[in-house]
Parts: structure tokens; C-alpha cells; sequence
């Protein structure tokens, strides 16, 4: 008899105390759930693609036609909000020996101190201060532009091209590389950062006219 009333108890117990905890155990999973999304939907890191990226720059040639060039070298990384489809804490790096132009005694000249003096200044360097939105894929991105030492701000308008995963890629057992591209344009006078050569007598333009389009990869 006593057996019987114990396990009758143990039993009702058991169920009480199950009842009492499953609102915990439900709210503990919802909570654990919405963590998942709220880190899911936070901005990710993405790393710049170098062999999908393009550092590039017109400059007027004794006003005849525009030097078309660029930089080989390129790395850098963002954080991009796939929800609110912002960019944040953009840093890029650009070796300045990468410069090409198609023209050897030319870019043998661009690395000397006339101009971007790679000796001395091997990098130069982009970071973001801050960011506009002008329209549901484009923007404004402001930042400190370092070169020869020199740092000043320049303004990049920003068009957010394509997100989602590559439709090829990453091996039998890998994911293919989720990936977001872009292009940016800017312009800047080069004399603001010290590099004077040709522009007294317009041999040489000032204004460099910016042309990037990246594409980065998201970590993790």
C-alpha cells in the first residue's frame, strides 16, 4: 500500500514538475533561437578577392587622352549588413610597386619620388569613416586616404551590385563561397597629397579619377 502511494506521488510529482519547467525549457529554445537569427542577421566580415578585384585610375596626359591604369596588389576586407544592406569598417591596402600602365619606362617612373616614391611608401592605404545610403543599393563612403605619408579624406560613391552564393565552386565537401560585389568611383587631386609632377605645366593631370570594383567573400 505504501509502495503504491509512493509511486503514485513519485509519479504526480513527475508530472508536475515537468509541467512547471517545460515554459522554461520553451522559452530557453525560443531565446537560443532568436540568438541564432540575431547572429545570422548581424554584419558578417568579408575579405576582398584579389583575383576579383580591380584598383584602377584614369590621369589626363598633356590633356590629349586619359592614362589608363591600375594596381595589382590589392587586399583589404568590410562588414556588410546582408539585411539593411550596409557597409561598414572598410580598410583597404595597395602596394604601390604593383602599378601598371602597359608601359614599362612609365610605371619605372610612377614608383619614383615624382610620384608615388614606392621605396619609401611601399602601401598606401583607404580606411572608412563613415557611410551614406543614397538609395536601396548605392551610397556614399567616406574615408582617410594614406599616401606618401600623407592623410586626407576622399568620398567614394558605392553601388552594391549582387549578394548570395557563387553558382560554382567550392569542392565536394565545401559550400561554394557566399560573395558580395560592388563598384565604387571617386575622384581626388593627387597635389593634396604632395605629388606635384607635371601639374605646373599640365603634362601631367592632377585629378585622378577612381576606378574599383571588388568583390569579397564572406568569413566563417
Amino acid at each position: 500500500m505504501t509502495n503504491s502511494i509512493e509511486q503514485a506521488y513519485g509519479s504526480r510529482h513527475k508530472r508536475n514538475f515537468a509541467a512547471s519547467a517545460l515554459p522554461g525549457l520553451v522559452l530557453g529554445l525560443l531565446m537560443l533561437a532568436w540568438s541564432s537569427m540575431s547572429a545570422q542577421a548581424a554584419p558578417r566580415e568579408y575579405k576582398i578577392d584579389p583575383e576579383h578585384t580591380s584598383v584602377g585610375f584614369l590621369v589626363s596626359h598633356i590633356g590629349y587622352q586619359n592614362v589608363l591604369g591600375m594596381f595589382r596588389e590589392v587586399a583589404g576586407s568590410f562588414r556588410f549588413d546582408e539585411e539593411t544592406k550596409t557597409i561598414s569598417d572598410v580598410t583597404v591596402t595597395i602596394k604601390t610597386a604593383s602599378v601598371f600602365t602597359n608601359h614599362e619606362k612609365r610605371d619605372e617612373h610612377l614608383r619614383k619620388e615624382e610620384f608615388l616614391w614606392t621605396e619609401k611608401y611601399p602601401e598606401m592605404t583607404f580606411a572608412m569613416t563613415t557611410a551614406q545610403k543614397t538609395g536601396e543599393r548605392t551610397g556614399k563612403l567616406t574615408g582617410n586616404l594614406t599616401l606618401r605619408g600623407v592623410t586626407k579624406p576622399v568620398t567614394l560613391d558605392v553601388t552594391l551590385n549582387k549578394v548570395g552564393e557563387y553558382p560554382f565552386g567550392g569542392g565536394l565537401f565545401a559550400k561554394p563561397n557566399y560573395v558580395a560585389g560592388m563598384s565604387a568611383r571617386g575622384t581626388f587631386r593627387r597635389s593634396e597629397w604632395g605629388v606635384m609632377y607635371g601639374t605646373d605645366n599640365g603634362w601631367v593631370g592632377d585629378e585622378v579619377q577612381l576606378i574599383i570594383e571588388l568583390e569579397g567573400i564572406r568569413q566563417g
